[in-house]
């Protein structure tokens, strides 16, 4: 299996097609495995570079539950995926896709590196924790008796993704910091908010929202389009959270349009 190297540790990686290079950066729970079926439709027309986040899928788990709790959680995940392409020596601008909290990650490396971004794209991605409504780390059927968050009280569909995702052993682990609150989202004592990063953000953005998400209303797209000065907005009716799931070919055929128009 490939691995990437940032320091000491293993970061998974995969690379199809050909072309310019398009990075995917998954969600909070996610892995390379959640882009399996959108894969043929990019991997046609982009050189597709996925990866799985340290503490995610096949990366090196380390002190996980300290590194997701941290207030630089954030700034390591973007360094993150700079030693990634770095190590894979990109010299050629990238296309930048990421879902939820791949989203946040997304953002701050483009305000952070605009001569190597050509364009960006996010689903489902907060704005700010005080702007319409925010359900931290609910996803449906999780709740127990106490309301306390739970991985056997979530759907068996939800279960078994994660778990393929994630593998058998991690899977419960994985989800019970999810709840707990950490990474990009919840991390540090300050509120959420992208608003500042947005404004540094020179090339086009698209903000892609479903209008029915379980977590985010679709007030906070309009927060992060309003804030963008390239952005664009999109969003998809009759859609839940997990856009990229359940809308596959609206979502990837927004996401190729957009990127098209800004070659």
């Amino acid at each position: 299996m490939p691995y990437a190297k940032n320091g000491d540790i293993n970061i998974y990686y995969e690379i199809h097609g050909q072309g310019e290079p398009l990075v995917l950066v998954h969600h909070g729970t996610g892995s390379t495995k959640m882009w399996e079926h959108l894969l043929p439709g990019f991997a046609d027309r982009y050189k597709v570079i996925l990866y799985d986040r340290i503490g995610f899928g096949r990366s090196d788990k380390t002190d996980f539950r300290n590194y997701y709790k941290s207030e630089q959680y954030t700034a390591n995940s973007v360094r993150e995926l700079s030693a990634l392409l770095e190590y894979l020596d990109i010299e050629s601008k990238v296309y930048i896709l990421g879902q939820c909290e791949g989203g946040v990650i997304v953002f701050h490396f483009a305000a952070q590196n605009p001569d190597i971004v050509k364009a960006v794209a996010v689903s489902s991605t907060m704005c700010c924790s005080n702007a319409g409504t925010f359900r931290p780390s609910r996803p449906p059927q999780a709740s127990d008796r106490k309301g306390i968050p739970s991985f056997q009280n979530t759907s068996k569909e939800y279960r078994d993704t994660l778990i393929r995702w994630q593998g058998e052993a991690y899977a419960p682990e994985l989800f019970t910091l999810f709840v707990e609150g950490g990474g990009a989202y919840s991390a540090g004592p300050k509120p959420f908010d992208l608003r500042d990063t947005l404004k540094n953000i020179q090339c086009p953005a698209l903000v892609l929202y479903p209008d029915r998400s379980y977590l985010f209303d679709v007030e906070q797209a309009v927060l992060m389009y309003h804030s963008l000065p390239e952005g664009e907005l999109a969003v998809i009716p009759r859609c839940g959270h997990s856009v990229w799931l359940t809308q596959p070919e609206e979502y990837q055929r927004i996401v190729l349009s957009f990127f098209k128009r800004h070659r």
